[in-house]
């Protein structure tokens, strides 16, 4: 893994993160309060970015490649659009990680250290940071629901397969 240094709050920077259609809810302010948690990462094809029951608390958004996840060595899908996100289920419920993040190819992301909650704090106080905090569970809220209706669409496909064996 390659990491930058942690972003600084810049016009360029804050533009390139509006390009992410997942922030694209979020004020130049909020923008610039994401890039004070975050790093650019880099991993090369097969290098783990986040490992099954592991407790750190990184969030990732991807900005190119492509990734596995999987679980207990099956895969369960793979994510490659700009913009996805992976990593905030340990974030939201503070479990140990419940899944393996592999790099398929050459993988940028942009990483977010939502335990540095410091960085998050301004003179304007604590409603500003509530708000920020705000938005980023809207947006785990959106990819949650996608990946569910997914899931179900997958589990009702699964039942008709072993339906149609049982019956075969």
């Amino acid at each position: 893994m390659i990491e930058s240094k942690f972003l600084k709050e810049n016009i360029e920077n804050i533009q390139r993160l509006m390009s992410i259609s997942a922030l694209k809810h979020f004020e130049t302010r909020n923008l610039g309060k994401l890039l004070r948690l975050s790093k650019i990462r880099q991993y090369e094809a097969g290098e783990a970015i986040i490992k099954e029951g592991d407790r750190d608390t990184w969030l990732y958004f991807l900005l190119s490649g492509e990734v596995r996840i999987s679980k207990e060595g099956e895969e369960i899908s793979t994510i490659g659009r700009r913009g996805d996100i992976f990593g905030e289920m340990r974030i939201i419920d503070d479990r140990s990680r419940s899944a393996t993040v592999t790099a398929i190819d050459k993988v940028v992301a942009l990483a977010v250290d939502t335990s540095a909650k410091s960085r998050m704090a301004t003179s304007d106080g604590k409603d500003e940071r509530l708000d920020f905090l705000l938005l980023l569970y809207r947006i785990f809220a959106e990819y949650m629901t996608l990946r569910l209706r997914l899931t179900n669409e997958e589990l009702v496909k699964s039942k008709k397969e072993a339906k149609a064996l049982k019956e075969a």
